[in-house]
């Protein structure tokens, strides 16, 4: 049983298309199997439907050889003429792929390939932003005199803070997506695309490692219920991620779990399209401490990796070998999705002026 699992570990870490017999596509069919390959954080019979109890977006971060940012003048009433990444929220039945190309053609009369997710953001379970980069491949750069409903302009900006921007928090975003061009750490994390997968929940996968002091050997964290499988938890889409996260680790370590850092993201699953609204975050986890230290409980164990796969993981434990995953307050994603705090002051004032 061992060998599945470090096939579907081995194809994860290489950006492939997980076998069908592996964990993600057998337990996410848990109605059929009482649920007993997930461990469930919330009782509610929450089902994501894109738009309307789950929010995708989708930005892009495009760099040109001039280091110029591709920018975007916002057409909606909201924020008219405030400047942007190209963003928008993911339809019902598209994949991340196809809304991020789909949104930049529309908002910038340009073609994007898409090479890698550059980061992940989400808010409250329910709330997530799929941050991308890429090259352009073709199309004409949005000019004045084609605006419409979805923009107003698009513009090649070297220092977007001298623009009236919708919201500051799309800074970091574009600092994050300039390092990772640039490469000017020297360590970053390959390329990394979502894979598409049939998914009908929000699920948190964690690969926990921790090395054995008796073998220097690493161990990873497995649920045993005849097959191998990596621990999976449903998030709860009425909490931060981080206390899915924390209520996880406490349900396999005890409360007294020992400290950990979580790394960061080596593959998101997406559906988008009839098969459900779902997803799958596969998060990297390690202890310090060594395996001796870091007691199990219940149905949960350590696993001696393969050297090969043990490997693979080690490699991804430094700094900037993972997705980042950022998690923002509610208020946040407020501001960010619709409008900017000088805009809602504005129109709260507009509304009182009425009465």
């Amino acid at each position: 049983m061992s060998e599945k699992l470090e096939e579907h570990i081995r194809l994860l870490l290489a950006g492939q298309n997980l076998n069908e017999d592996t964990y993600i596509a057998h337990s996410v069919q848990h109605e059929a199997d009482g649920g007993k390959n997930i461990y469930t954080t919330t009782d509610t019979n929450y089902v994501p439907i894109c738009q309307k109890t789950v929010t995708y977006i989708v930005a892009a971060v495009v760099v040109n050889d001039k280091n110029e940012v591709l920018m975007m003048q916002e057409a909606k009433a909201s924020c008219s003429g405030k400047w942007y990444l190209p963003a928008g929220r993911v339809e019902r039945n598209e994949n991340l792929i196809d809304a991020v190309k789909r949104e930049v053609l529309e908002e910038t009369g340009l073609i994007i390939e898409p090479k890698t997710l550059i980061l992940v953001e989400c808010a409250s379970g329910s709330w997530f932003r799929f941050v991308f980069t890429g090259d352009i491949s073709g199309g004409n750069i949005k000019t004045s005199d084609e605006a419409n409903e979805e923009s107003l302009q698009a513009r090649w900006v070297h220092n977007v803070e001298d623009l009236p921007l919708r919201s500051n928090d799309i800074i970091p975003l574009i600092e994050r997506g300039r390092n990772y061009i640039q490469n000017k750490t020297g360590l970053q994390h390959p390329y990394i695309m979502p894979l598409s997968k049939p998914l009908s929940k929000l699920l948190l996968q964690l690969i926990i490692t921790a090395k054995k002091r008796a073998t220097n050997k690493l161990h990873m964290v497995t649920l045993d219920t005849g097959l191998l499988h990596l621990p999976v938890c449903e998030i709860n889409p009425n909490r931060s991620l981080l206390s899915t996260l924390h209520n996880f680790m406490t349900e396999i370590f005890g409360t007294d779990v020992a400290p950990h850092k979580p790394h960061g993201l080596l593959m998101v699953e997406f559906s988008g399209n009839h098969d459900g609204d779902g997803l799958c975050l596969t998060l990297l986890v390690s202890f310090k401490l060594p395996v001796e230290e870091v007691p199990i409980i219940g149905k949960y164990s350590w696993y001696q990796a393969s050297e090969d796969i043990a490997e693979a993981i080690t490699t991804r434990l430094p700094r900037n070998m993972t997705v980042p995953l950022n998690v923002k307050n509610s208020l946040e994603v407020f501001l960010d999705d619709y409008v900017s705090l000088r805009d809602v002051l504005a129109q709260l004032m507009m509304f009182d002026s009425h009465f």
